[in-house]
């Protein structure tokens, strides 16, 4: 479990980009040995990368190890997931794709009655197939170790097989000119099929995506129906209000 000085770090990494050894000691009274310990803690499980007199945030060219991507912003996804899930009727189908905001929406699904869930996210799929009720149907494909993420053209092809009434999606990454990016080209092929078999998708994604970047596009913010997050900037919201997607933000 991370401890809260270490949450608070990585939050000041994620907004600044940078943290200094030095500035760290001073800012949470601890000395320089203590704060060199937090970072080598970080860095050993992903969520930062060690540079000489300090730590920077992941670069924008490698995906964050998930256990340490599920562990930032956890509150915000949390609140993320339950406002989406709320979005869903009982006894609809949705599609469920990879991602730690997806899976906090997954959880609050749970709450749901007769949900027919389509996924390829075996962890979505382990936490929903035991509730009574619920019809939980998974891709076949190759499956990534690093997050149970099922990928490949047999997954595109599984989609394809479906017409859902809700698409829960997420991203590794946003840009300020409403397009949703990801890391990995077989994962956004597998996403740009659910986007086009479903009647109504809804985008989960943290303002934290707003700091990052990824090399691969998997869609622009107008062909979505809802986009749910904690903090939307204002040029995202005049993204959505011209095409006419619908801007749930759960507060910072």
């Amino acid at each position: 479990m991370l401890i809260d000085r270490h949450a608070q770090i990585l939050e000041l990494a994620k907004r600044q980009g940078r943290v200094e050894v030095d500035d760290l000691a001073a800012r949470f009274a601890v000395s320089v040995q203590t704060v060199r310990k937090d970072l080598n803690e970080l860095c050993n499980r992903g969520a930062l990368q060690r540079v000489h007199g300090g730590a920077v945030f992941p670069s924008t060219i490698e995906n964050m190890q998930y256990e340490a991507r599920r562990r930032i912003a956890a509150s915000a996804k949390e609140a993320i997931g339950r406002a989406a899930a709320a979005l869903i009727p009982d006894h609809a189908s949705v599609f469920l794709n990879i991602g730690t905001t997806t899976e906090a929406a997954a959880q609050a699904l749970t709450r749901h009655d007769g949900l027919m869930v389509i996924t390829n996210n075996i962890n979505v799929a382990n936490r929903l197939r035991v509730l009574p009720g619920f019809e939980v149907v998974i891709a076949g494909g190759v499956v990534r170790a690093s997050d149970g993420g099922i990928v490949g053209e047999a997954a595109v092809d599984f989609f394809r097989q479906f017409k859902a009434d809700f698409a829960i999606i997420g991203a590794s990454a946003l840009d300020a000119e409403g397009a949703l990016l990801d890391f990995d080209f077989r994962e956004v092929k597998v996403a740009q099929a659910i986007i086009a078999n479903a009647r109504h998708v809804i985008l989960v994604a943290d303002a934290g995506k707003f700091d990052r970047t990824a090399p691969v596009r998997i869609a622009h913010m107008s062909q979505l129906g809802t986009f749910v997050t904690d903090i939307c900037p204002e040029p995202v919201k005049r993204i959505c209000a011209q095409a006419g997607v619908r801007l749930v933000e759960t507060g910072g």
